[in-house]
């Protein structure tokens, strides 16, 4: 029949880049996907992709793809199974162990290739908590929960932070847009980031980059901080610490707006220059610097990766984080238009000129709790550190069924050997995954799904970086091969085999029939600001291009005069956090190195792996240390090197970089499997969780693990 070309988005991660694609249509009808290709004239992304979107045909039509649902026998051996009989033998498997041992029993996992679904996330928290279930989890909480759920204690502005369109200074703290794709708000949307801030630099605007290597946005900074990891706080407090005592913060904006500001300048006082940097490993010059240039921008945020959450004191740097940004007020103000719109997103609220009342995301009366490490629910969701705990320890409340949408448990979660003895012990351990992935390998079932060029999508996923009111609703271009279902299908099966309800923002699904993806989706988001079905429909209008909501954007209004909230700096006793962290330096213990974690071109956590063009670039993680450091260990360059924790003893395949601070390995996550060696190393890479340790240096109130800046000692293998 030939090749039709249609506009559609990449989802093989967050940024949903706008492509192009060519699909060849054969005589049956048939769709499969050619090539795909940035999309040069949409408004936002005008022709940007990378080489990970590009492998999109790849990833539809490889052989190797799961097309058809996996079942155990009894002899242990997977059965291809159609998706109906595998649905309902689930169904009945969780049935049982509800039954047996209750809700709680059941836990849901959703994982980074989940989130590429905009109705995964939707489908997945409501049967969890449609069968009343406390065990939800999600990759949030393994690599950045201080920042989504400590932070609105301090105080939320209404109108949202500064835009990075707008700024004329800007701070990235472990953040590597460039090839991660991902900044927080107020950071370079992930759409041709590179571009993005040349293009802001050329009008003026100042990029201050702290990272313990230097990475690609590293390279593109005014100022470039080369901080030890997992000191981020001591360069914050000291930053903070001069912009008070030199009083260069807005005192306006905190007299008008803010509480706790004594206490913090008490507490940041310890952290002059010269303290700050000794033990950030810096000179007091490059501080002062780094603190006159942020406070001299008007407008402009200091953002961070996941690195710094990942390497320690996740909460006290984002607090110091939020301090920074609070004194130097980089707030939307009133009659400007309010940051990140938000097309799709519900429920959003008055954009005011003022604080918003405070929201508990963690530790408030009735909210579950789980029966480890005094942690508790951080907004909806159990923090991924107590899910192995949950799983290997009897009890009422013991986790017995586990469901993982497009995540991989296996090469992602701290302290891998014990996350693998987990899922061994499972009674039931369901992985929805399009591969034979490291986790799908353990699992009872395998639940084949669809892939994201084979369904319909709306961009919700990737508004949180769109400064205007950007959205698209696209259509299925390619026909999914054999008997494979969207995710949100499969929960709704599950849901209506077991009679459970499923409750979304505008309502319950209907169960006596199977609703249209749309229908999902408007319901998911009601309460949005355009409904998906409405923009289905102007999609379609303008030839599936994104449509851009002009007259919906948003201005920020006047304060409220009936309603009076400030921030709060001296929340949490956080100004005391500062003082503790000051009085007790990291301890080396025989460990003289830190391995920090870094993000890989060719992967997105461990998605990617299964791709041909994609194993070419890269088929290990490597080692990557200073030349330096490479000699005085006796080491050589491809050979290999046997890296040890406290907790485990993992391989690398060497690789000299200057970019990397002497002291250091550097090496991306995700990579490797449990059974991984010194002998596989070169065509399969390592796990870095296997080194770290759920129980020991976590943060006491998310829980995160300690994923880098982990203590190691090297040798040659």
């Amino acid at each position: 029949m030939g090749i039709e070309t249609q506009k559609t988005f990449c989802r093989f991660c967050h940024a949903n880049c706008a492509m192009i694609v060519d699909v060849e249509v054969t005589g049956d009808g048939t769709r499969k996907v050619v090539e795909v290709r940035g999309d040069p004239d949409d408004p936002a992304y005008g022709g940007y992709t990378c080489l990970k979107g590009r492998e999109l045909p790849d990833s539809h039509n490889a052989e190797h793809r799961l097309k058809h649902s996996l079942v155990r026998n009894e002899a242990g051996e997977f059965v291809e199974t159609p998706m109906d009989d595998a649905l309902a033998h689930v169904a009945d498997e969780l049935r049982r162990i509800i039954n047996e041992h209750g809700p709680h029993s059941v836990a849901v996992f959703m994982g980074s290739g989940g989130f590429q679904n905009s109705a995964a996330m939707a489908a997945s928290l409501s049967f969890a908590q449609g069968i009343g279930s406390r065990n939800f989890y999600t990759s949030v909480t393994l690599d950045q929960p201080a920042k989504v759920y400590t932070t609105m204690r301090y105080g939320r502005w209404m109108g949202g932070p500064n835009t990075f369109s707008e700024s004329d200074v800007a701070m990235f703290i472990g953040n590597n847009p460039v090839v991660s794709h991902y900044a927080p708000v107020g950071g370079v949307p992930p759409f041709s980031p590179s571009r993005r801030i040349r293009d802001r630099q050329a009008q003026g605007m100042k990029l201050i980059v702290a990272d313990p290597r230097e990475s690609d946005v590293a390279r593109l900074a005014d100022l470039y901080l080369p901080v030890k990891p997992g000191e981020d706080p001591a360069l914050l407090a000291g930053m903070l610490n001069v912009i008070i005592t030199e009083e260069i913060y807005d005192r306006n904006f905190v007299a008008a707006h803010v509480d706790g500001f004594d206490e913090l300048a008490r507490a940041v006082a310890t952290m002059t220059p010269e303290v700050a940097a000794e033990r950030a490993g810096l000179e007091p010059d490059q501080i002062i610097a780094a603190a006159r240039m942020f406070a001299g921008g008007t407008k402009g945020c200091a953002v961070t990766g996941t690195g710094p959450e990942m390497a320690g004191n996740g909460t006290l740097t984002e607090y110091l984080v939020t301090c920074l940004n609070t004194v130097c007020a980089r707030f939307k103000q009133e009659g400007e238009k309010a940051a990140i719109p938000g097309v799709f997103t519900p429920q959003q609220g008055p954009r005011r000129a003022q604080v918003a009342p405070p929201v508990p995301m963690f530790g408030a009366e009735g909210m579950p709790k789980s029966r480890f490490r005094g942690l508790g629910h951080l907004g909806w969701e159990m923090p991924c550190n107590v899910l192995a705990d949950e799983i290997l320890t009897p009890g009422e409340g013991q986790v017995r069924a586990f469901i993982s949408v497009g995540g991989n448990p296996v090469v992602g979660f701290p302290d891998q050997q014990k996350m693998v003895r987990a899922l061994d012990d499972l009674d039931l351990f369901v992985q929805i995954d399009p591969w034979m992935s490291a986790s799908a390998k353990r699992a009872d079932v395998v639940l084949a799904p669809s892939q994201c060029l084979e369904r319909e999508d709306i961009t919700n996923l990737s508004e949180w970086w769109h400064e205007e009111p950007y959205a698209r609703y696209v259509e299925a271009v390619a026909t999914p091969p054999g008997d494979v279902i969207d995710e949100w299908e499969m929960f709704w099966t599950l849901a209506k085999h077991l009679g459970t309800p499923m409750n979304l923002a505008g309502g319950p699904l209907p169960m006596d029939r199977k609703p249209t993806k749309e229908e999902f989706l408007d319901l998911s988001v009601a309460g949005c600001l355009v409904p998906p079905s409405q923009v289905r429909r102007d999609c379609a209008a303008n030839a599936g291009a994104a449509v851009v909501y002009s007259d919906k954007h948003p201005l920020v209004d006047p304060a409220d005069k009936g309603e009076f909230h400030r921030f709060d700096l001296a929340c949490g006793d956080m100004p005391a956090a500062i003082l503790r962290y000051a009085d007790n330096p990291p301890l080396k213990a025989g460990y003289d190195f830190k391995l920090i974690s870094r993000r890989s071109k060719t992967r997105f956590n461990s998605i990617g792996h299964p791709l041909k063009k994609l194993q070419e670039k890269t088929t290990t993680n490597p080692a990557y240390i200073h030349p330096d450091d490479i000699a005085a260990l006796g080491l050589v360059e491809g050979g290999i090197v046997e890296i040890s924790s406290p907790h485990a003893t993992i391989h690398g395949v060497v690789k000299a970089s200057d970019k990397v601070r002497r002291g250091l390995v550097s090496m991306a996550h995700a990579y490797g499997d449990a059974d991984a060696s010194k002998e596989d190393v070169r065509t399969r890479g390592s796990s870095t969780n296997r080194l770290t340790s759920d129980t020991v240096d976590i943060d006491p109130i998310t829980g995160q693990a300690l994923q880098s800046a982990i203590p190691v000692k090297l040798v040659a293998a």
